[in-house]
């Protein structure tokens, strides 16, 4: 279709930038392929060998978390809803805090590949087997979206052919997860979080220039109220707060950069404790400077319309299409800067579907091929390693397909994945922080968790809340020439999104006004706290105190201490091996048979020195 009148059209220089982006993702699969770092086994497939090293692994954490749904949505967020959003700079914080403190070291100390692995030493198989099977259904829903709405979003405003595009990102994902397996992911998220960077730059000093000044941008985002930092009410229904942000972020990407496998399996692919930890804090400024750019256009975005709302004005379609129509308007005289654009945004789309590919691999190979068929070889388990992700791909792709059947369901399914988190969070909680906890408690605390976050999470998208919960801000249209109608402009209010329609066609209830109103950062923190509670209250009555546990199930004060390892241990210290692992995690367990030679008969850790 043609771009709206009035802003620019795609051109060839566009589509080269956009494909020089997709050719040099591939090549670097090919790269890891060809040369000497072949992947030669399951574990150099799907953890790089073990010897990935903390920057790579820091971009490809901030690639993967940062999709096509964050480049063309947290713009739009901050254009509707305002600057608020930046608190999530501190949530950020607190998530690498906890992640790199409480769940790190537990699942590196043990050596794992599958996150879902631990489940199964700290509980049993079943529990293992049920978290299992909800990541795989969680993420290929998860992905097939990520592929699909930015692919709907770019068609709609430059013409970018929809399915040209998701077949050719999700073909692409597949080749060099298939060829590289993890040093082509983290190498190509590498690469990616360059172009997202450069994309959002491109944006951000044009809109500058075309507005006049940073500070003009800032001035009328102060003047049309987004500036609204100052909202520290407590009360958990409206949508955005410091509360919300801080209290409620921190729990909903706790759950994926704690202990969801596709961001775990990078930062425990790195060859000490030392790396990984130095991965994710690395990774928290390239959150922050990805979050930055964002507002910052969310910002000019706002100052560029603030008259005449593309959206309300029915230049747009639906909010998130927000970007590329700025884009193609203040871009159009440079081309194959638009096609810069879109790259920024597939860069976001190709990172997270790689990584998720590489985790759905991980976790079938480890979680249901190895524990039913022991007898494979490496090299066997390396070529189904392969297979899978060929499998996964297709399937990814074909949820794609799926998605755009979806219409208005589909803010419904990115909500009901937030949900899954919740609970997911709270059962490895369970596990790590309690030590009382045994798996007739985690199983039911999982299921109650579940119960708890679906009911108000579906319960929000059937009776939406109220706009004076959601508290959206004015948008205008007295600058747009082409509502004249003869004697003046028209003004016009903001739409209502398709689900918010809906509130006024049934009678309210204090369910809805209260209970489904809740706001949506507190879905996955309802899921955790009630797994965790549950799951604690049943474990007591049911023997968990009497358990013979573990203490590398754990997390232990040594642990905690081991930071501080680096400044009591330096006289004696003549070589990194010349300590056992447990003295502060300085090697990879899983990796102590090739490296150090030790292990002892029932696979614990020695503590022979070589």
């Amino acid at each position: 279709m043609d771009a709206p009148r009035g802003i620019g059209t795609f051109v060839v220089w566009d589509y080269v930038v956009f494909a020089a982006m997709l050719l040099i993702s591939a090549a670097i699969g090919i790269y890891y392929a060809c040369t000497g770092d072949k992947q030669q086994t399951s574990k150099d497939f799907l953890m790089g060998g073990r010897r990935m090293t903390a920057v790579p692994v820091a971009l490809s954490l901030t690639a993967s978390f940062m999709s096509a749904v964050t480049v063309l949505g947290t713009p739009t967020e901050v254009y509707r809803f305002g600057a608020i959003f930046s608190f999530f700079g501190i949530t950020y914080l607190l998530v690498v805090v906890i992640s790199a403190e409480v769940f790190l070291p537990v699942f590196y100390k043990l050596g794992i590949t599958s996150t879902y692995e631990y489940l199964e030493l700290r509980f049993n198989k079943y529990v293992r087997l049920c978290g299992t099977i909800v990541y795989i259904i969680q993420t290929v829903l998860y992905t097939g979206i990520v592929i699909y709405a930015p692919a709907l979003a770019l068609n709609q405003v430059t013409g970018f052919d929809l399915w040209g595009a998701v077949v050719a990102t999700g073909v692409v994902c597949t080749f060099y997860c298939t060829l590289g397996g993890l040093k082509a992911v983290v190498w190509t998220d590498v690469f990616q979080v360059g172009i997202m960077l450069a994309g959002f730059i491109s944006v951000i000093i044009q809109a500058s220039l075309v507005q006049g000044g940073m500070g003009s941008i800032i001035n009328d985002a102060r003047n049309g109220g987004r500036l609204n930092f100052w909202n520290f009410n407590p009360n958990p229904l409206q949508r955005h707060t410091f509360w919300t942000i801080i209290l409620g972020g921190t729990f909903t990407w706790t759950s994926l950069y704690g202990v969801n496998q596709s961001q775990v399996q990078r930062y425990i692919s790195c060859k000490s404790r030392f790396q990984a930890k130095l991965s994710l804090y690395i990774n928290l400024v390239g959150l922050w400077v990805i979050l930055v750019c964002a507002v910052l256009c969310g910002l000019a975005l706002y100052s560029r319309y603030h008259d005449c709302d593309p959206w309300t004005n029915n230049k747009v379609s639906a909010p998130d299409q927000l970007m590329p129509y700025l884009v193609l308007d203040i871009l159009q005289d440079y081309p194959g800067l638009p096609g810069l654009f879109v790259a920024c945004a597939y860069s976001g789309t190709l990172s997270t579907v790689s990584s998720s590919i590489n985790a759905l691999a991980a976790v079938t190979v480890e979680d249901l091929v190895k524990p039913n068929f022991r007898s494979l070889s490496e090299r066997s388990l390396s070529w189904i390693s392969q297979g899978m992700s060929v499998l996964f791909g297709a399937l990814c792709i074909g949820m794609a397909a799926l998605a755009s059947l979806l219409g208005a369901l589909l803010q419904a399914a990115l909500s009901i994945i937030g949900m899954i988190g919740g609970p997911l969070l709270g059962l490895f909680s369970l596990g790590i922080l309690v030590p009382f906890a045994n798996s007739i408690g985690a199983l039911t605390g999982l299921m109650a968790g579940f119960a708890a976050s679906f009911w108000v999470g579906i319960g929000a998208q059937l009776y939406p809340p109220l706009p004076e919960r959601t508290m959206p801000l004015s948008l205008e249209t007295y600058g747009c020439n082409s509502t004249q109608n003869g004697t003046g402009w028209v003004t016009t209010t903001a739409p209502f999104s398709t689900s918010t329609a809906q509130v006024h066609n049934v009678e309210r209830t204090p369910l809805m006004d209260n209970w489904y109103s809740l706001s949506y950062l507190y879905f996955s923190t309802l899921g955790t706290l009630v797994t965790l509670l549950v799951g604690m209250l049943v474990s007591l009555p049911t023997g968990g105190r009497k358990q013979n546990l573990d203490r590398r199930f754990i997390l232990t004060k040594e642990d905690v201490l081991s930071n501080f390892d680096m400044f009591k241990k330096k006289e004696p210290v003549l070589s990194y091996k010349s300590h056992p692992a447990e003295d502060g995690g300085t090697d990879n367990p899983a990796f102590n048979h090739i490296e150090l030679n030790f292990t002892d008969q029932g696979g614990k850790i020695s503590g022979t020195h070589l």
